[in-house]
């Protein structure tokens, strides 16, 4: 009769969450096998740790996913055609400060503190997937300022990509407030602030009419 292994006394689903937040919190590199096993969970032996999640790197991968499929969804609203573009980069820049300066986990954004997340150079693959959201989310901001050019909004003249590397790089900054305990009124009130580059570039209203 074959001997049955001692069952998990952990769940795994609770770990991997942990597991996340010490990645967000402190970096790939930062973080320890040793944190890791004693702060998943209720502490994890080593053997378990290998049994569950392979390595140290299969668990990393793990944890952006998780990150990517739910926190870092804040700006996917930059790819909704219903939305009106502006409209669309206020929630994106709206919606992201608040989860990062929200309660209940690491402050800041996981995709945006990736640089600090970076492993030594011959796993630097390893975060790919973070660096092709803040791709994919740079281009979402493009996007909306491309719509707004050939909607008329914008004048014709009007650099995409620079305007949305304004409002990707006040993005990308809003980590490092939140970590700094810049407070979430400030960093809204920033936000109408930013906006004012949007408007700065709206096309003159045409005059119908006119003799």
């Amino acid at each position: 009769m074959a001997v049955m292994g001692r069952p998990r006394t952990f769940d795994r689903d609770k770990a991997v969450e942990d597991a996340m937040y010490m990645f967000w919190k402190n970096g790939y590199e930062s973080t320890s096998l040793s944190q890791l096993k004693a702060g998943i969970g209720d502490g994890i032996s080593a053997p378990s740790f290998y049994a569950a999640f392979g390595s140290k790197e299969a668990l990393f991968q793990e944890c952006m996913q998780r990150y990517l499929s739910t926190y870092a969804q804040v700006t996917e609203c930059l790819w909704d055609a219903a939305l009106a573009p502006r409209d669309a980069i206020e929630t994106a820049l709206r919606q992201s400060a608040r989860m990062q300066c929200e309660r209940g986990h690491p402050k800041g954004c996981m995709v945006a503190l990736g640089t600090m997340s970076a492993p030594s150079e011959e796993n630097v693959d390893l975060v790919g997937p973070l660096t092709r959201s803040r791709a994919r989310t740079r281009a979402g901001f493009t996007a909306c300022v491309q719509r707004g050019i050939d909607s008329g909004e914008l004048r014709r003249d009007t650099d995409a990509r620079a305007l949305a590397t304004v409002f990707d790089g006040f993005l990308l900054g809003v980590s490092t407030l939140a970590r700094d305990g810049v407070r979430h009124a400030i960093i809204d009130a920033a936000i109408t602030q930013l906006l004012s580059a949007w408007e700065a570039s709206r096309a003159e209203p045409t005059v119908s009419g006119k003799l």
